[in-house]
């Protein structure tokens, strides 16, 4: 698609209704007047040009937006293969324990703690592993259910003659 030459004025347009999708409020932050942007920002969108340019920086930012099929599948394989790891916080416990003299003057045990947040990388889940190496597998039709059916079922046969009520 190639998109025909816009002036800066409707470039910075197109940007401006990407944020919003509110062409008038686009048109003023273009730098049109604020008498006129409703009617400028109606003859923009009516513009091929213009529109041919919006439609495709709205694919652009969809397409940035949502994974695509192979980019799931991707992400899948990486956490089957457990390629990626996760984050946890754990918390540091630091004990100090000493003597010191109380307000009698008496020597007294005291501990001090302190707790310190950490954030460690651990492998990812088997679990998840598991599931997505499932998911994959359906993907690519792997598993097949087999349904073992065996029961009795009656046979009618008719010789052609008409039965009566």
């Amino acid at each position: 698609m190639i998109v025909a030459k816009l002036t800066a004025k409707q470039q910075r347009f197109c940007d401006e209704y990407l944020i919003d999708l509110n062409a008038t409020q686009a048109a003023i932050r273009a730098g049109y007047s604020e008498k006129t942007a409703a009617v400028i920002a109606t003859e923009n969108l009516r513009k091929p040009n213009i529109m041919e340019y919006i439609e495709k920086r709205m694919a652009e930012k969809e397409s940035e937006l949502i994974a695509d099929q192979d980019e799931v599948l991707r992400y899948l394989t990486s956490v089957m293969r457990r390629e990626l790891s996760e984050h946890v916080v754990v918390t540091l416990v630091n004990e100090k324990s000493y003597y010191a003299l109380d307000e009698d003057g008496k020597m007294r045990k005291r501990t001090e703690k302190r707790e310190t947040p950490k954030i460690v990388e651990i492998p990812s889940r088997l679990s998840d592993s598991n599931k997505a190496a499932e998911l994959l597998g359906r993907r690519y039709s792997l598993f097949t259910d087999n349904v073992d059916v065996n029961g009795v079922v009656p046979v009618v046969i008719s010789g052609g003659e008409e039965l009566e009520d």
